[in-house]
């Protein structure tokens, strides 16, 4: 069954002025503030659509890495993954980096860099961001 969930943003204001807040509706975790200096300069406070995209990826991948380790029959104990979205005024998105560190018995470094790497490539955010480079570095603790 599919599923679908809804964020929505008010913007007030010119880009470089102005400013915004996201509200996730779905899950009604609350209301956070977006702006142009958040997102090209420093965060201040607030977030910007990279954020949000790297916390989309890192729970995504997070849980594509977990059902692969688990079909393989090493279920992992612990799963800690940062993703780092770079965004270049002009340019646009210009890469992502995910670092996992993670704990799994039974499993050796190279068997879980491999299972990383899977995960990376077939975790749904992965897919919908095909467009952008996506690096990673995996290392079992």
């Amino acid at each position: 069954m599919a599923t679908t969930r809804q964020a929505h943003t008010v913007w007030e204001g010119d880009l470089l002025q102005g400013k915004g807040v996201v509200t996730f509706d779905s899950s009604g975790i609350g209301e956070y503030p977006v702006s142009w200096p958040a997102r090209a300069e420093e965060p201040n406070g607030k977030t910007s659509p990279e954020e949000l995209i790297a916390a989309a990826h890192s729970s995504c991948f997070n849980m594509a890495f977990s059902a692969g380790l688990g079909k393989a029959g090493t279920p992992p104990t612990r799963l800690n993954t940062k993703a780092e979205v770079t965004f270049q005024p002009g340019t646009g998105i210009t890469g992502i980096h995910l670092t996992v560190e993670g704990e799994v018995p039974g499993m050796d470094a190279e068997s879980f860099a491999a299972a990383a790497e899977d995960a990376k490539k077939n975790c749904p955010v992965s897919q919908a961001l095909a467009g952008t480079t996506i690096t990673l570095t995996a290392k079992l603790v």
